[in-house]
């Protein structure tokens, strides 16, 4: 069952898995994330409690398998980033909620989703990426300083209806209301250098050929270019900003799970759930992909304790789910992509 599926054969191979939807001492995952984060996990996991893990790997189209399977699906678990494509799932119907001690002990409560639909095994803070030749330390500190005259022409962003985005601007929506969020948004899109393109690296390589001054970004993509030989003099050319320290903390996102809707071994998938809430796997998982543990206490990767400590913004995930929705509209209102 373990494959790297595209659309194109997800449909051909749905009566195939479907034939072995219950099977003693297994658990079945469809997983957006990459084999080399979490296949340590479950082969650690399988060692530990001899129950096997059967795994389809995919880009796109779980939802929509998920869906086409009905009660038939074999699928217990499905795998994400993104608290968009998390409550995605949810809202779909595609998932039951979990009661666990032990999640909601080891996950903080912003999260995780309220009802227990879906839950948060790492973090990646969105920061700022700033020049060390031409941005001073100190002089920008929050999302809020992005939209100042100052950096007109300066600012390099990904799409704004990328997820990563919008769930940042909902986050603003969420702290500011609707109509300082707008008028926040209207000031970034004035302070662009160029329309916004490419992923979150592209913003730190445009920083470093010199077309802009600042970024808007993931911080695991700071690990991921010191990691590549061709991106480590990008990701050298800046300073890492942890924005608003001074007052509510930096937003984080998630990479999580859900139990889904017909998981046919429930027992032995919230068994795996509560496995990668535990120290262990936390400390594994989060240093694979350069994030952070959600789990208090579990010590972080060398890398990462060389970027320093920050403030967490403590608004619920499920507050900003809530408001994906506005964020996307005040996009296309102000422009933002054109």
């Amino acid at each position: 069952m373990k494959k790297i599926l595209s659309t194109a054969v997800l449909a051909s191979t749905i009566a195939m898995v479907g034939t072995a939807a219950h099977a003693e001492g297994e658990v079945n995952v469809y997983s957006y994330r990459q084999p080399f984060l979490i296949q340590p996990l479950f082969d650690r996991f399988t060692k530990e409690t001899g129950i096997k893990v059967n795994v389809v790997f995919a880009k796109r189209g779980l939802e929509e398998r998920l869906r086409q399977e009905g009660e038939n699906s074999p699928a217990d678990l499905i795998f994400t980033v993104d608290i968009g494509r998390l409550q995605s799932v949810v809202d779909k119907g595609l998932t039951q909620p979990v009661h666990s001690d032990k999640l909601n002990a080891d996950i903080p409560a912003n999260l995780r989703d309220p009802e227990g639909n879906w839950f948060g095994l790492t973090t990646r803070a969105r920061i700022i990426y700033a020049s060390k030749d031409r941005v001073k330390p100190g002089e920008i500190q929050s999302y809020e300083d992005l939209a100042d005259p100052k950096w007109k022409g300066r600012v390099c962003t990904r799409s704004g209806s990328h997820s990563y985005n919008v769930a940042l601007i909902a986050s603003m929506i969420a702290h500011h209301g609707e109509e300082k969020a707008e008028e926040w948004l209207r000031g970034l899109k004035a302070n662009l250098a160029r329309k916004p393109q490419g992923n979150d690296r592209a913003q730190v390589k445009a920083i470093w050929q010199g077309e802009c001054d600042l970024a808007v970004g993931n911080s695991y993509y700071m690990g991921k270019m010191l990691a590549d030989k061709e991106q480590a003099d990008w990701a050298q050319s800046v300073n890492m900003i942890f924005p608003n320290q001074e007052d509510r903390g930096t937003h984080v996102n998630i990479s999580g799970v859900a139990l889904t809707k017909y998981s046919p071994n429930k027992q032995e998938a919230i068994q795996l759930m509560e496995f990668l809430s535990d120290d262990e796997a936390q400390g594994i998982y989060a240093e694979q992909n350069f994030e952070y543990p959600v789990k208090a206490g579990v010590p972080w990767s060398k890398l990462l304790e060389t970027w320093g400590t920050f403030k967490v913004d403590q608004l619920g995930l499920d507050v900003v789910a809530k408001n994906r929705s506005k964020a996307s509209k005040l996009v296309d209102k102000v422009g933002y992509n054109e």
